[in-house]
């Protein structure tokens, strides 16, 4: 799923939550940009899966941005739309993550 991620990114057919928006707006390490997010998919990979989540089984995305931002990005695809839909975005905290790949216990 992340090959078609990473063309929905590449053809701009993203949608981003309401929630996502906020959480990029609101991030407690600064603002997000979407051309952030672009790099941080581009750049990414998987490191988590959430099969279960619905409407649509979903993963997390650990990237970075082309200036070295981390970011974690929760995205979903819907195959019959051939859209990536972004769930959350965020800049994760090192305190609980090893090097942003692992949650820390």
């Amino acid at each position: 799923m992340i090959s078609k991620i990473k063309k929905c990114f590449i053809e701009n057919k993203v949608i981003y939550t309401s929630h996502a928006k906020k959480e990029m707006i609101e991030e407690e390490f600064g603002n997000i940009k979407e051309q952030e997010v672009f790099e941080a998919i581009i750049n990414g990979e998987v490191i988590e899966n959430y099969a279960d989540a619905k409407p649509y089984p979903s993963k997390l995305i650990y990237g970075k941005s082309n200036q070295g931002k981390p970011l974690h990005v929760v995205c979903a695809y819907s195959d019959e739309d051939n859209m990536c839909i972004i769930v959350t975005v965020y800049q994760p905290n090192p305190d609980l993550w090893y090097e942003y790949r692992r949650r820390k216990k």
